[in-house]
């Protein structure tokens, strides 16, 4: 991993170059930027947003370890509910995903910042993992987006 790059490379895989990655206390810890509607080609592969979400996911299911991880990021979809951000196919990449990861996504129902839908940050969990608490914690003289704290039980 190259500190400052965003970019995760190395004994994972693939590189996707607006992820970080990490290891601690046996977790593997993924941040990842997802395309935007906005967003232009670099470093992003597709002509629409939804095709540059499917590549950049795809990307990332043959670099993420499929056990023990960790993954949240701006994903710039909503999960449920209307789509303010992303697209409804986008979102259904970002959902085989997060299936095929074994995740649980606690985040998915908390409100975004604005007054409008539901956030569009994310943190996802193993999906045998006790969810505690998922929450937003408003960062607004920091960035234009919040902090989201999900804790999670030890495994038994």
């Amino acid at each position: 991993m190259r500190i400052g790059t965003w970019n995760l490379a190395g004994p994972w895989g693939e590189e996707h170059l607006a992820s970080a990655m990490a290891a601690s206390r046996g977790l593997t810890f993924c941040s990842s930027i997802l395309p935007w509607r906005s967003c232009g080609n670099d470093p992003w592969v597709g002509a629409r947003q939804v095709d540059k979400t499917e590549a950049a996911t795809a990307t990332l299911l043959e670099s993420l370890p499929q056990t023990d991880l960790v993954w949240g990021g701006d994903w710039n979809h909503a999960l449920t509910g209307r789509e303010y951000v992303g697209t409804n196919a986008g979102r259904a990449h970002l959902a085989k995903a997060i299936d095929r990861l074994g995740l649980q996504v606690p985040t998915t129902g908390v409100a975004a910042r604005h007054s409008q839908g539901l956030s569009i940050d994310h943190v996802a969990v193993p999906a045998d993992r006790r969810v505690i608490s998922a929450e937003r914690l408003a960062a607004s003289n920091l960035s234009d987006h919040d902090a989201y704290v999900v804790e999670i039980a030890d495994p038994a």
